[in-house]
């Protein structure tokens, strides 16, 4: 251990009240990015769910009524499956409609796809979302009567096997999921007719960026290498369907970045306090190391060391109270939201280390070069007058 090792572990802060306040600048910037992570990943996988990182979609604006199908095996697909990023493309058929129970009427998407899961035994199964359900009044094992408005009204009832949330949700955009040959034969199409291809994107290519970028090249493809026989379509990412959601994850990174400029800044004048309090304490004592031939720079590093020791100590406290408090609202969900304003019924947490260790370093530095400025009073200590003093 060095000189300015042994000295500065001689010297001791005096109040808990830093460390308290370090450890809670801490905790809120944890929490903070942990939650913000966590509405990120909810809202990210749930668009993704409900309508891929990307779709193709026919040209035509009104595709979604059922008239304007395209092939089911165009020749473009194998390019953009290859696509690096692109992890899964799906065929999905979609149809408006109506659906009726008693008085109660509403319009209702429906989306047939190769991944919806129903017992065999069950014919036109459907999931409907639990909005949907609490304006109708029904429930799993119930009928759902529906009316598809084209050239003729066709009729169908379906058998509901199942409720869902869905975090994207509006009166306004309900989405009914069923099987893909169902939806199919609801249109009067074969099996070589859908309405779109859903994209699915890996984890790490779901930013803003890497899906725009994706969602161009998926469309260049689908232009360079279609058949004459493949119907035009264009690619559209979940961002540029969804501008509201996206810009609201936006409001609370820009959120989550102010609150941790206010915690570090808090936390550094907490700390530029606390080392005032600890130079005036031990002002003999810098009177001392000067006369032995210590120098201004030699001591403010003694100084710098004891108060980096302290900040170490809160910083550490604060992430294992923030890992303790994910730890409990990912398993419990104890803290509840209004998902008519956030979209979601609790606070997710989603902890990325990298991130969080980020933050910390950050945060850190940013308190030691504050720190740095209460460190200049050294300099102005006269060896003779203190030594007297003391």
């Amino acid at each position: 251990m060095g000189v300015t090792g042994f000295i500065s572990g001689k010297l001791r802060f005096r109040g808990k009240i830093v460390i308290i306040s370090i450890a809670l600048s801490f905790l809120v910037m944890i929490v903070s990015v942990s939650v913000s992570s966590g509405f990120r990943k909810e809202i990210r996988d749930a668009l993704s769910s409900a309508t891929g990182d990307i779709r193709l979609v026919p040209s035509d604006l009104d595709w979604l009524s059922g008239s304007s199908p395209i092939g089911a095996g165009p020749a473009y697909l194998p390019y953009i499956d290859s696509i690096a990023g692109v992890r899964e493309v799906s065929p999905v058929v979609y149809r408006a409609g109506i659906v009726r129970n008693g008085d109660v009427v509403h319009g209702v998407l429906f989306k047939g796809t190769e991944h919806f899961q129903a017992p065999d035994s069950v014919s036109l199964a459907v999931s409907i979302p639990s909005r949907l359900a609490a304006i109708l009044s029904v429930g799993p094992g119930d009928w759902l009567q529906t009316y598809f408005v084209g050239e003729r009204v066709r009729v169908r009832k379906f058998r509901i096997v199942s409720l869902y949330d869905d975090i994207a949700e509006a009166d306004d955009r309900l989405v009914v999921y069923g099987r893909l040959g169902d939806i199919q034969r609801v249109n009067g199409w074969d099996s070589t007719k859908v309405s779109a291809f859903e994209i699915l994107l890996d984890r790490e290519f779901r930013s803003e960026s890497a899906m725009k970028m994706i969602s161009r090249e998926a469309g260049a493809a689908a232009l360079l290498y279609a058949s004459e026989d493949d119907e035009s379509v264009v690619s559209v990412s979940s961002e540029d369907e969804n501008p509201q959601l996206f810009d609201w994850l936006s409001l609370i990174d820009f959120n989550v970045f102010f609150i941790l400029g206010l915690m570090t800044v808090v936390a550094g004048f907490n700390m530029i306090s606390g080392l005032l309090i600890l130079l005036f304490e031990n002002i003999s004592t810098i009177g001392i190391l000067k006369t032995l031939g210590m120098t201004d720079r030699a001591i403010a590093r003694v100084f710098l060391r004891s108060s980096s020791s302290l900040v170490l100590k809160g910083m550490l406290a604060g992430n294992i109270l923030a890992f303790l408090f994910c730890a409990v609202q990912s398993s419990t969900h104890f803290i509840t939201l209004d998902p008519a304003n956030y979209f979601i019924s609790y606070v997710p947490v989603h902890l990325e280390i990298m991130k969080i260790l980020a933050a910390d370093a950050a945060a850190y530095l940013l308190i030691m070069l504050l720190l740095l400025l209460p460190s200049m009073f050294i300099s102005r200590v006269d060896p003779a007058r203190t030594v007297r003093m003391g």
